[in-house]
């Protein structure tokens, strides 16, 4: 398995962090002038007419930066730039194929870090036998940095040493891949990201083989109906809300932009926290529903694919929730890797019509949703999303789906997802921090404690549904 260990990384003295700005700095700067030719050549500018981006001297430009970045790093920052070049021209191939629907947007060419305005963003990365981590008590980075670097500081070696702050996700892995770094100056903080091949050993294996499926809505985020009778409810109003929000804060600030600007410090600080605290409870709620699900049994998870339904049911604010807000794409990949190290796997299937059919009578026309209500002249009313998920789950699953408990509705405290005192069930008992990570990452071989509370909050509604 692919997995990353994210962490925060700091200087040891002030020498020490001047050494690793000039070394992001560097490194951005390569990638700038490397991108700048291609970017000439892809546009036929400043008499670069009629030549190829490949046909660009990166070799020069790499060999002008070796001295500060050291040989491997410069060649990697080159490689990087290559890559991101060769994942433009597919996009932009599979944006052209009528028959691929996996890029919805035009594709632009790989940006610049930073700009004349603003100055560089300090990005580097640094190649795979170029860095070596120690994990303990007292974990630490070294990097190799250039020749003319050192001697610009007075320092004699090679290596520059930096403390790690925090405990891996992955603390063993088989292999580890290029070193990703960056200043986060919303945090004023240099973190570090170092991708590394996981065991498959270290992988769950289903308790049983049951199926679950997922409605991915607007208002509820997830509604999830298993075979084995649970559903669970992922409330969403507040955390878009506060999206709302943020967006209208960034568009009232771009309003006061002069002319020739786009943007600015502060707008772009509002764009990474919206994200950033979009992803946290997209990662939270992918591995409180998955903890769920792997005790209940579950192999294979079902998700709807929005496209047919949008196409059908189209309205700017549910196109605002579900795709610039809830990052569909983006949540189903994170759903997909996380489920990977339970052994569940993830399926996209289309749900189209799921929402307006009747579970009673089968009827889509007549059916009529009024907010999180869903009404039929057959006589049958029933939350509309929770509704969805059991017919999907109908639709797909290859066993019979048991009877109902009462659902579990879940709202985000901006750590956690606790269930809501709406559900009219015991509160279950939390998972135990010491066993999972702040992250969400889960210690392997662990016996969960939120498993034992959860097999016991199951017993207990199936008594009470009886």
């Amino acid at each position: 398995m692919k997995r990353s260990n994210t962490f925060v990384v700091r200087p040891l003295s002030n020498d020490g962090e001047q050494v690793l700005r000039d070394l992001l700095d560097a490194s951005a700067a390569l990638w700038n002038e490397i991108n700048y030719q291609r970017l000439m050549r892809y546009n036929d500018e400043d008499g670069f007419e009629g030549e190829d981006v490949w046909d660009a001297d990166t070799g020069r430009l790499e060999g002008k930066y070796k001295g500060v970045l050291g040989a491997s790093t410069a060649q990697t920052v080159r490689r990087a730039n290559s890559e991101a070049w060769r994942g433009f021209f597919e996009n932009k191939k599979a944006y052209h194929d009528e028959s691929n629907t996996s890029v919805k947007e035009h594709p632009e060419p790989p940006g610049f870090r930073g700009n004349e305005d603003d100055g560089r963003v300090l990005k580097g990365v640094v190649r795979k036998d170029a860095y070596t981590v120690k994990w303990g008590d007292r974990s630490r980075l070294e990097i190799v940095v250039g020749e003319e670097l050192r001697d610009r500081h007075n320092s004699p070696k090679s290596r520059l040493r930096l403390e790690i702050v925090g405990d891996p996700n992955w603390p063993d892995y088989e292999d580890q891949s290029r070193l990703e770094f960056w200043y986060d100056e919303t945090d004023c903080t240099f973190r570090a990201s170092q991708p590394v091949t996981v065991s498959d050993e270290t992988r769950d294996t289903p308790l049983a083989d049951e199926t679950a499926a997922l409605d991915i809505g607007a208002n509820n985020l997830v509604a999830c109906t298993t075979t084995t009778g649970e559903q669970y409810l992922y409330e969403g109003r507040q955390l878009f809300d506060r999206f709302r929000e943020t967006t209208r804060e960034i568009a009232r600030l771009q309003a006061k932009l002069p002319e020739d600007r786009d943007s600015s410090e502060r707008i772009r600080r509002l764009y990474r926290k919206r994200t950033r605290r979009r992803d946290h409870a997209q990662e939270a709620l992918c591995r409180d529903l998955l903890e769920r699900l792997y005790t209940e049994g579950i192999n294979t998870v079902y998700v709807g694919g929005l496209t047919d339904v949008l196409d059908t049911h189209w309205s700017v604010e549910t196109n605002t929730k579900t795709h610039n807000f809830w990052a569909f794409v983006k949540f189903t990949k994170r759903l997909a890797c996380t489920a990977e190290e339970y052994g569940i796997s993830v399926e996209i299937r289309s749900e189209a019509w799921t929402s307006q059919e009747c579970p009673q009578c089968g009827g889509t026309d007549r059916t009529t949703r009024h907010q999180d209500t869903l009404t039929c002249p057959c006589g049958f009313e029933g939350h509309a999303d929770l509704t969805a998920s059991e017919t999907f789950l109908e639709r797909y699953a290859e066993q019979a789906v048991r009877p109902m408990a009462r659902p579990v509705r879940f709202e985000w405290d901006d750590h956690v997802w606790s269930e809501s005192p709406r559900s009219h069930r015991p509160k279950e008992q939390r998972t135990d921090p010491s066993i999972v990570h702040r992250d969400g990452n889960v210690a392997s071989g662990v016996v969960r404690k939120s498993e034992i509370s959860v097999m016991t909050r199951i017993s207990d509604s199936r008594t009470e549904s009886a």
